[in-house]
């Protein structure tokens, strides 16, 4: 039949290679493998249940009849409850009108590039780090991008950063990141905000500011002495300049409740709320009313929480262990030790070993394939996320994981490294 022609941008979309990998998981589970997959950035509800008082305000929302359009920005109840949470938890003044609601904060981060960047013009971010190439290829605009170093747990510097601002309209900035479960130091961020100002005082007036999109959809799963930074509190000039992605999707395991938020310039709120109003990428009213009442009991938001992270840690921390205890066996094996998020950044650095049969490994995909197969460990390779082919290094998710699949999925890494020459 005939050729269809469709968009440029349709066309060289490209798939996430996160959800190929999820295929040949799938084949080797229907095979009756034992799969330890840690590759998803998401929760076994069974593991990871949402609050309880949560679950049961939506299904109190629903019983209510809450089932009609919501406001284009957001419950005004939701929003009221965001900005109480800001002022108390990150000491932040935001009014309820320079926040948006939305279906999770993908459509929010979707808004934020739209709103913002122009066909052509220039988005710049560190790699690995999650989606920031599809987003700007949605808004046909242009890539700009550093590669990160393990020795700063992967996140930009701005000695890496500033040879590419002077075109860039956007600055993309996510942290804890996905992938790596990092964080940015004080020192690291104010240096990187003075930058942004810095940049901002030498454009003219007619030209666009450099702007900075804030992700912190990961900021209240922080363990041991980690500490957030933001970027308003640390300069608060660049209040003007910043937009923040954050929601309940990862803070109270809820996914699939998709209730995420915007906050930032009312001007730029509107226009992300125009955007959005017209995709209709909004959060359910029902869910949006539940959350809203379960923010406001603030006893239940902070008993979740806490036994939450506490759990997280738990298999952070063992999986942490249980590689250091191989790296110090001799096996080419490390991870950076857990800051944030449900991420583990852990190097498989096999290239060059053989394997049972006398075979190479030689590719990143080959010792990826080798972990899968031998040692039934599904980890995401940092490629993924924008790096070079040739990183050895992965993200290991920990939303799907028992404690017992902790001590048990190292076992069988542990087998697997032995049968490597």
């Amino acid at each position: 039949g005939r050729d269809l022609k469709v968009s440029k941008m349709a066309e060289n979309l490209i798939g996430s290679e996160i959800i190929k990998l999820a295929g040949e998981i799938r084949e080797l589970i229907a095979k009756g493998e034992r799969i330890y997959n840690f590759t998803i950035g998401d929760f076994d509800p069974k593991i990871f249940p949402i609050p309880a008082e949560l679950k049961a305000e939506i299904i109190k929302a629903y019983q209510d009849d809450e089932t009609n359009y919501p406001a284009a920005d957001g419950m005004a109840e939701l929003r009221k409850a965001v900005a109480k949470q800001i002022r108390e938890w990150q000491g932040l003044e935001y009014a309820e009108n320079e926040i948006l609601v939305a279906g999770g904060a993908r459509p929010v981060i979707y808004a934020i590039y739209q709103a913002l960047v122009d066909p052509g013009e220039t988005v710049l971010f560190p790699v690995p780090s999650w989606n920031n190439n599809h987003y700007t290829h949605l808004s046909h605009a242009v890539q700009s991008f550093v590669e990160t170093k393990p020795e700063n747990n992967f996140m930009p510097t701005v000695e890496e950063l500033r040879p590419l601002i002077g075109n860039a309209t956007l600055l993309a900035l996510c942290s804890p990141l996905n992938p790596t479960g990092t964080v940015f130091s004080k020192a690291q961020l104010e240096a990187i905000c003075d930058m942004v100002i810095e940049e901002n005082a030498r454009r003219t007036p007619d030209q666009k500011p450099l702007y900075v999109m804030y992700d912190q959809i990961y900021w209240t799963l922080t363990y041991g002495d980690t500490v957030h930074f933001d970027p308003v509190n640390l300069r608060p000039e660049l209040r003007d300049y910043t937009i923040f992605v954050d929601g309940i999707s990862k803070s109270m395991a809820a996914t699939g409740v998709r209730v995420g938020w915007a906050f930032g310039p009312k001007k730029i709120i509107d226009k992300m709320k125009s955007i959005l109003g017209h995709v209709g990428a909004w959060s359910p009213k029902a869910e949006q009313m539940a959350t809203a009442r379960f923010m406001a009991n603030d006893d239940a938001v902070q008993a979740y929480l806490s036994q939450f992270k506490q759990q997280i840690e738990q298999r952070l921390r063992g999986f942490y262990n249980g590689i250091q205890t191989l790296k110090s066996e001799g096996f080419r094996v490390d991870a950076i030790a857990p800051m944030a998020a449900i991420y583990l950044t852990v190097q498989f650095d096999l290239k060059g070993l053989k394997t049972v049969d006398g075979k190479e490994l030689s590719t990143t995909e080959e010792v990826t394939s080798y972990l899968l197969s031998e040692a039934g460990l599904a980890v995401v390779p940092f490629y993924a996320f924008g790096t070079a082919r040739t990183s050895s290094w992965y993200r290991l998710s920990v939303g799907t994981a028992s404690v017992a699949d902790v001590n048990e999925a190292i076992e069988s890494l542990s087998k697997a490294l032995s049968k490597l020459s």
